[in-house]
């Protein structure tokens, strides 16, 4: 299991939002390299980007900060938010970025991702990010009436590398991973995918290594490793201890 520290990128700097809300935003570091190096530092083998921003307005804003952070670490990075077009998606990877998230462009433009797959294989994730089980788009700022594992139906043969999901009602509240329909998804298709929203301590990381979750990629974490609820030594420990 991979365990994915997150960055999430609101006007140049490090926040948290709480249930996806960008007026509840937390800024927990005002330089976004100097952050990423630190879980570099701390052992951790993956970064999760999102350019907040460019979510809600379709294109990338903050740009200058993850370019910095790609200078400032070797480890890989992911990055999803305002990737909406083949340009885009082209330019991220050629500048470090090993793979890009789509989210908004996987409901409204599918025929994209099976074509960023093809000319992009192994570097292009799908991010479904849910309310109530139902698919929201544009910076979690419209929800559709389609579920989670519709869309990932959707996209079972075109390549994806991964599938990202969120549970927005459990972002940023330190409430636990939605382990049950994290599973569920997972269950319904055969592309792997990554649990985000809610993972609030130790606990959960002991949840993921059980044997009912191996089949998941790996998880997100985001406030409870700025906050100090979630200790990143122990936690890699324990992912280290059961490979």
């Amino acid at each position: 299991m991979i365990l994915f520290p997150a960055i999430d990128l609101k006007d140049g700097q490090c926040v948290r939002l709480k249930l996806g809300d960008m007026r509840e935003a937390t800024v927990f570091n005002d330089d976004p390299a100097a952050q990423a190096r630190t879980f570099e530092q701390q052992g951790f083998e993956w970064l999760h980007l999102v350019d907040l921003n460019g979510a809600f307005v379709g294109r990338p804003v903050n740009g200058r900060a993850v370019e910095a952070i790609l200078k400032a670490v070797k480890i890989p990075v992911q990055l999803g938010g305002g990737i909406r077009d083949l340009a885009t998606i082209e330019r991220w990877l050629s500048a470090g970025i090993s793979r890009v998230i789509l989210g908004t462009v996987a409901l409204r433009h599918p025929a994209l991702v099976r074509e960023a797959c093809t000319r992009f294989p192994g570097r292009i994730v799908v991010g479904i990010d849910a309310k109530a089980g139902h698919v929201a788009v544009e910076g979690w700022g419209e929800t559709s009436s389609l579920t989670a594992i519709d869309l990932a139906h959707r996209f079972e043969d075109a390549g994806v590398a991964a599938i990202v999901f969120t549970d927005i009602d459990r972002d940023g509240i330190l409430k636990g991973l939605n382990i049950e329909s994290t599973l569920a998804l997972a269950d319904a298709i055969a592309i792997p995918v990554i649990a985000s929203g809610g993972l609030a301590s130790l606990d959960d990381i002991k949840r993921l290594l059980e044997p009912d979750c191996a089949r998941l990629q790996g998880a997100i974490s985001g406030r409870a490793l700025y906050d100090g609820r979630l200790d990143p030594a122990a936690a890699l420990a324990l992912i280290r201890g059961a490979r």
